[in-house]
């Protein structure tokens, strides 16, 4: 990892982000069929016991998986699930191909160790990516995150049912491939995601389609942080009818967090929500909020935002999370992250007096009282 910092990094970070990006799930995809080459990027050890998690009917060897919104077409699903995750989430996925948003929609903020991300959602649609997938070596469990055709600011709007068919047609169609499905339900960067589903009548809907297909997997619902406790009692009230949903995940805050040390007039030509360090504080507030009020019997809890080292994804499991996730942190930390972090968690739960991870989880959720992440 400090040979990548030192030497790859900064060579990485004088291209455009998105060329980057690009070439490197190129780059990915042709490895997948060169398994020795993904063994020099990354050489996992054997799986520890103490991490093992399971997630509904799943098992995974550890809590960190990669990210939504980096293979967003599950092009490079082999090569990824050789280098240390213990689970991959493609996506978002649609039922249809989407350009998402006009270029530049992907930039740094090196000095706040964050990205900002305005891509809109381009994927190759449900069609395509199923027929990719039943071509690939899926060598740990796969997720599918789902959501709406992204179709352009200048397309006719669409109807409530049209919105929810999109969700359900992608499952249909994905469903031999997926071990769980997220539906994304808060897109900060397109139209329909900043806000359709804070109409609970319309996430009632939805899930209630869900109900009826019976899809035998488990369904993750992805929400951005709530603006305030009524919001989020409000969600898990609609959710509690839905025999589908066995857990939740959290998005990314819309718009620029204050404090950033990057200078207002540089964001101000950044159009997106930022990941990475600066979401951070948001994202574990919902996390605890949510482990403290959910039926922790039914529902487990996937976290993201912020992850660069152990103590990072250490702290998310604390807070409630059963599975981590990270992606900005592969750009600032490179490949061989997910394998130093669950190395590192072995050690940090030896330190507390864990014997297994699942202890760990919401350790540090209070009872009786909101919680307060600083």
């Amino acid at each position: 990892m400090t040979f990548y910092r030192l030497a790859i990094r900064p060579w990485l970070f004088l291209a455009d982000p998105e060329w980057i990006h690009d070439r490197s799930i190129r780059l990915a995809e042709w490895a997948g069929n060169h398994p020795r080459l993904c063994s020099l990027v990354a050489r996992p050890s054997p799986p520890d016991p103490r991490l093992a998690v399971e997630f509904g009917d799943l098992r995974f060897d550890h809590p960190i998986g990669l990210a939504a919104g980096y293979d967003k077409s599950g092009r490079a699903v082999t090569a990824l699930g050789r280098i240390g995750f213990s689970h991959l989430e493609i996506g978002s996925i649609s039922a249809h191909p989407s350009a998402g948003n006009a270029r530049p929609r992907l930039f740094r903020v090196v000095a706040d160790r964050g990205i900002v991300v305005n891509y809109g959602l381009p994927n190759d649609g449900a069609e395509r990516i199923a027929a990719r997938l039943a071509q690939s070596r899926r060598p740990v469990p796969l997720g599918i995150n789902l959501v709406n055709t992204n179709r352009g600011p200048a397309a006719a709007a669409e109807s409530d049912d049209e919105i929810l068919g999109d969700y359900v047609a992608s499952a249909d169609r994905l469903r031999p491939y997926a071990d769980y499905f997220c539906l994304n339900l808060s897109c900060p960067n397109t139209r329909e995601g900043r806000g359709f589903f804070a109409d609970t009548e319309r996430l009632r809907r939805l899930l209630e389609r869900f109900d009826e297909r019976s899809f035998g997997c488990p369904i993750i619902l992805k929400v951005a942080p709530f603006p305030g406790l009524a919001e989020l009692e409000s969600f898990l009230t609609v959710v509690e009818a839905a025999r589908c949903v066995t857990g939740f995940a959290v998005n990314l805050p819309p718009g620029k967090p204050p404090g950033l040390v990057t200078p207002a007039s540089r964001l101000a030509a950044m159009p997106g929500a930022v990941s990475g360090q600066p979401c951070e504080a948001a994202i574990n507030r919902t996390l605890a909020e949510l482990y403290r009020r959910m039926d922790r019997r039914r529902y487990r809890l996937i976290a993201a935002g912020g992850v660069f080292s152990a103590d990072d994804a250490y702290r998310k499991i604390r807070l409630g999370a059963t599975l981590v996730q990270l992606m900005t942190g592969l750009i600032y930390e490179g490949p061989r992250l997910p394998v130093k972090i669950s190395e590192g968690l072995a050690h940090l739960l030896a330190r507390d007096g864990f014997s297994q991870v699942n202890e760990a989880v919401g350790a540090d959720v209070p009872t009786g009282r909101r919680v307060i992440v600083n």
